[in-house]
């Protein structure tokens, strides 16, 4: 079964890392990734920019809304994510536990399935 690991940051932490710090981290997660794509579990991983290049969308009948971020309602971003293939969810939520992030952030384990269940 799919499983989906989110990455939700806090807002700005980014900014807080020196660009050392900001290297080791993603490194962390970089070994991370390899580690899994290693066990087979991994079909897909990746980074994503913070918010403040992301645009929001919202359509409805007769209107259409654009929101540049940084979103400053949220209080945490999509920083990431890995899709994987695992047995069971206890298998997700396990690798979710050894994922880096969790140090600093929380991820969010969630499974993939049809919008209407």
């Amino acid at each position: 079964m799919s499983y989906m690991l989110l990455i939700l940051e806090p807002p700005g932490q980014r900014a807080e890392r020196t660009e050392a710090e900001g290297h080791a981290v993603y490194d962390r997660m970089l070994g991370f990734a390899a580690e899994l794509k290693a066990r087979g579990v991994l079909k897909a991983a990746e980074s994503l920019r913070t918010d403040t290049d992301g645009v929001r969308i919202r359509t409805g009948p007769g209107r259409s809304q654009t929101l540049d971020g940084p979103f400053t309602e949220a209080k945490e971003m999509i920083g990431g994510f890995f899709l994987l293939d695992c047995a069971t969810r206890e298998e997700a939520i396990a690798i979710a536990r050894q994922c880096p992030a969790a140090e600093w952030a929380t991820v969010e384990v969630r499974s993939l399935g049809p919008c209407f269940t």
